[in-house]
């Protein structure tokens, strides 16, 4: 398991694992919009500079700021959604990252044998706490509803919950083997939990810290993001396809077919809008959630970062951890 965590966590390792023919077919693909309402204007608007390799990204709605984990730095940056400029850097071992708009808490993983997840107050800028969770902690999900923080242990196959008041785990869920994403829907008080290596996402209860449910899927799966207003998860996969699952009935509803492997996606719940990176050849998929096809594709100047959404501003912030960057798609919409 912990090669396979080290292709995440590298860019380098993932990209080795394409065949020279599947490397070419990558680097030529060409991610057609298809029928629907296109996403007129969707552009990079600006390209920020920030620390050594930038993985992780989330933002706080409530003041416009974005924040951006970079791994080899050793930083957190903090970015104005206003003017796109850098207004400071918190030293902090980092890789993903999550935040609570109610209390101004980050919570940041560090992809380390000794895991740790570091709680940040944003207003003050500084560490307040250092919470110890399994092997390989990568991703972390919040549900600002609860003050509960979800966080995926790769090595150990496990989910640990910590309490957003304590900032102590009081559980630690198993889960399929290799978690490599997580998130939360705060409505209904569920967490879904990706696997590289096992067909299918587990479904958590916030309310008992169990699973309920193992959603079949195609193998690979890895990004995960929800849309609370309409209760549907997105989940990419291997396969060139991102799925489409009902949070009512935890079955698979329809698919999204792109022209390449997606990676991390987001959603935005305002515009029902799905954004979901293309790594291997460097564009994000723009996709309307109403109509389950991809609307345009944008360029962008790396692969293998994440990206995150302001719903207010409409504005999406993708990480460049090839290129040390941050990256703002403005005007798209699905």
């Amino acid at each position: 398991m912990g090669s396979i965590w080290r292709g995440i966590v590298v860019g380098a390792a993932t990209i080795a694992v394409l065949s020279p023919a599947e490397a070419a077919a990558a680097a030529s693909a060409h991610v057609a919009p298809q029928a629907g309402r296109l996403a007129t204007g969707c552009r990079v608007a600006d390209t920020i500079r920030v620390g050594r390799d930038p993985r992780g990204v989330v933002v706080n709605p409530r003041t416009n700021t974005i924040y951006v984990a970079n791994v080899q730095s050793g930083t957190v940056s903090s970015i104005s959604g206003r003017t796109g400029k850098v207004t400071g850097a918190i030293h902090v071992a980092a890789f993903s990252l999550a935040l609570d708009p109610k209390t101004a808490m980050i919570y940041v993983t560090n992809a380390s044998e000794e895991g740790r997840v570091a709680v940040l107050s944003a207003r003050s800028r500084r560490v307040v706490a250092t919470v110890p969770v399994g092997h390989i902690p990568l991703f972390v999900a919040v549900n600002p509803r609860t003050n509960v923080i979800y966080v995926t242990n790769q090595e150990e196959d496990t989910v640990s919950v910590i309490s957003g008041m304590t900032n102590r785990v009081t559980a630690t869920i198993p889960v399929g083997r290799d978690p490599a994403g997580i998130a939360v829907d705060p409505r209904t008080d569920k967490i879904y939990v990706t696997s590289i290596t096992t067909r299918s996402v587990s479904v958590i209860s916030g309310r008992t810290s169990r699973v309920t449910a193992a959603v079949r899927v195609a193998a690979g799966s890895s990004g995960v993001a929800v849309n609370p207003r309409t209760d549907r998860i997105y989940v990419t996969l291997g396969i060139k396809r991102v799925a489409v699952i009902s949070g009512r009935t935890n079955r698979v509803v329809g698919s999204v077919r792109m022209g390449a492997r997606p990676g991390r996606v987001a959603v935005n719940p305002a515009t029902n809008t799905v954004f979901a990176i293309l790594d291997h050849v460097k564009k994000v998929a723009v996709i309307s959630g109403r109509a389950r096809t991809v609307t345009t594709a944008v360029r962008i100047n790396s692969g293998l970062g994440e990206v995150a959404v302001n719903p207010k501003t409409g504005r999406a912030y993708v990480t460049g951890p090839l290129r040390n960057t941050v990256q703002v798609l403005a005007h798209c919409r699905g």
